[in-house]
């Protein structure tokens, strides 16, 4: 069997793992069936840990990642795991990807009107841009700076994954960026809700300023609802409205890879740029759903199975992270988080105020 076999094509990864894949591009069944199994089981102990008391306010791709963190740091990820475990950080998390489509319709993005489009661009293209530069004056890696951009500019921890399929960071890094996201849309789920009569917003205009600035999904919807039926209705068209943005992200940043790694070939490098090609599978079925119906308890279903994928995904990168790699981080990128949830929140505020 050896010989069917050469390192995987993302040479980090190889070099990381050990993890040798099928030179055809395909994966043999028998050697990633051990670490499916071990992330699946960590993505449903994430799900039941939300049932106790206070931990529910954590997605279970948050509490995934901490999991496997835990056990790559505790007792190590098992050897005979490995293949399984790189194979949910390339094609599950893909799959996912591509699923998070079906829970988006044209219609959603007609619905939040051209003055919302208008905040949601906005922010997100301004704080993706101004998360960047500030990442580069106070010397944070590139790459790591683009995942706390995504993650704070887009949808949290699935912008973060969804970046690093072009980024190709360390996983510490994708680590460190999901911890901001959700450091700071946690701060930002308890303090929102004590704003709207402070900065005399109605209940549409604060709907709008938690979907446009909010990290994560689950974040916003408990951060908007307590405010209403109708902030949280709108919180939640503006927010699904932001993840559909997430394909056009990662196209550019995938050209933009594309265009650096040319340069590189030039200077005598044959590495392949990545191109995140999977993102027009997540447009296709969005095109699908909003000339579909779908019924209710399927959406439901979907919505269920692409979350577990996406919790499978974080806890094979929580089996692949040192915490010791992320410590030596510094304090740095943890600035830069908390920097662009401030710029995010106070540009879309001053947005939506100066509109209505």
């Amino acid at each position: 069997m050896e010989g069917r076999f050469k390192m995987d094509t993302n040479p980090r990864i190889a070099a990381q793992t050990g993890v040798v894949r099928p030179s055809g591009g395909s994966w043999d069944l028998v050697e990633i069936w051990p670490g499916l199994l071990l992330t699946a089981v960590i993505a449903a102990l994430s799900f039941g840990l939300r049932g106790l008391p206070g931990v529910a306010i954590f997605s279970p791709m948050i509490l995934s990642i901490l999991l496997g963190i835990v056990l790559h740091n505790s007792i190590g990820t098992p050897r005979f795991a490995k293949a399984g475990v790189t194979f949910c950080v390339r094609r599950v998390l893909r799959f996912a990807i591509i699923l998070l489509g079906l829970q988006l319709t044209a219609a959603q993005v007609v619905e939040v009107g051209a003055s919302g489009m208008l905040v949601l661009v906005a922010t997100l293209v301004c704080t993706f841009v101004f998360t960047t530069w500030l990442g580069r004056m106070i010397g944070v890696d590139r790459k790591l700076s683009q995942l706390i951009a995504a993650g704070t500019s887009i949808c949290g921890a699935s912008a973060v994954i969804a970046t690093n399929t072009v980024t190709e960071a360390h996983d510490e890094d994708v680590a460190y960026a999901v911890a901001c996201v959700t450091v700071f849309g946690s701060i930002a789920m308890f303090v929102y809700p004590l704003l709207p009569g402070l900065l005399h917003l109605d209940a549409h205009a604060y709907g709008l300023w938690a979907g446009a600035s909010i990290h994560e999904i689950a974040q916003v919807m408990a951060a908007a609802y307590q405010d209403g039926q109708q902030a949280g209705d709108a919180a939640a068209i503006a927010k699904l409205t932001r993840v559909a943005m997430l394909a056009p992200v990662v196209i550019v940043l995938g050209i933009l890879a594309a265009r650096n790694m040319k340069s590189s070939d030039r200077a005598g490098s044959s590495a392949k740029a990545p191109m995140p090609w999977f993102v027009l599978g997540f447009i296709a079925l969005v095109g699908l759903n909003s000339v579909v119906t779908i019924p209710a308890a399927a959406k439901a279903a979907i919505v269920l199975v692409t979350t577990f994928l996406m919790s499978m995904a974080l806890a094979a990168m929580g089996l692949e992270t040192d915490v010791a790699k992320l410590r030596a981080k510094g304090i740095r990128p943890l600035i830069l988080g908390f920097a662009a949830f401030l710029f995010v929140a106070t540009f879309s505020l001053s947005l939506i105020k100066t509109m209505s």
